[in-house]
């Protein structure tokens, strides 16, 4: 075995020897490295750290960090496909949470602990998760519970194209009220959250299945697999085939 020598000699040999072992496996950093690439996104570490406290739904999770469903969806793609978060079915809704792994746990342990000393101010926040599911409290629990029921309804038919007036018929609500009321409990409108699921619906089909982009169009409720591909693209500045592309690995 041939002697390990620096061209500068500061330390201890024996110690140099040992660090230069370490490093010479370039590999093992690089899975280090690609760990933390996949938190170098801010509103990454903050849905990390939130499904580390609870487990959510896409449109809760979108409610709790103020961002968009398929925004919220891109990025817990790329945490589950790192690992660090798992996902289960119920129904039509699915929900997440961290995986119940070292790695996570030690990630958020990271995250914490320099929060504590990068950002003082903070408080306990623990209780962060039961404080945003009683949102919908503000509101009488018949609107409330129709608009979860109405919810669950738009997830179970996303292969159809529902109008308000035919939601409002079905509920016994007019539509105006329901709109409205629709809005106060998820922040935004009626229209704007059924795109987004059938976008969020529409990724999970392409990067799950074979089904071709005309498929996947009828699937989410879409005539027209132009105006389908439009309005992808509108979501995710990509073309149908172009997402599927990036996201599925060979």
């Amino acid at each position: 075995m041939s002697e390990y020598v620096l061209p500068h000699q500061h330390g201890e040999p024996h110690i140099e020897e040992h660090l230069g072992e370490k490093l010479s496996h370039a590999e093992d950093f690089e899975i280090v490295a690609n760990l933390f690439k996949l938190l170098d996104d801010p509103s990454r570490v903050r849905i990390f750290w939130l499904l580390c406290h609870c487990e959510e739904c896409v449109i809760n999770i979108s409610a709790m960090v103020n961002m968009t469903s398929p925004a919220v969806s891109h990025h817990l793609r790329q945490l589950k496909a790192g690992g660090l978060i798992t996902s289960r079915r119920d129904g039509k809704e699915v929900y997440y949470k961290a995986s119940d792994s070292e790695q996570s746990r030690l990630l958020h342990k990271t995250i914490e602990e320099t929060m504590e000393v990068s950002c003082p101010r903070l408080e306990n926040t623990g209780h962060i998760c039961e404080e945003a599911q009683n949102g919908m409290a503000r509101y009488p629990q018949e609107q409330a519970e129709v608009v979860r029921e109405l919810h669950e309804y738009v997830l179970q038919h996303l292969d159809q194209r529902i109008t308000i007036d035919e939601l409002a018929r079905r509920f016994l609500m007019n539509p105006t009220t329901l709109k409205q009321i629709f809005k106060e409990v998820y922040g935004k409108s009626l229209a704007s959250h059924i795109k987004e699921h059938r976008m969020e619906r529409a990724a999970e089909l392409l990067c799950e299945t074979d089904d071709s982009v005309l498929q996947i169009s009828k699937a989410v409720g879409f005539g027209s697999q132009s105006k389908f591909s439009a309005s992808f693209r509108e979501t995710y500045q990509l073309l149908p085939l172009e997402y599927r592309k990036l996201h599925v690995k060979k």
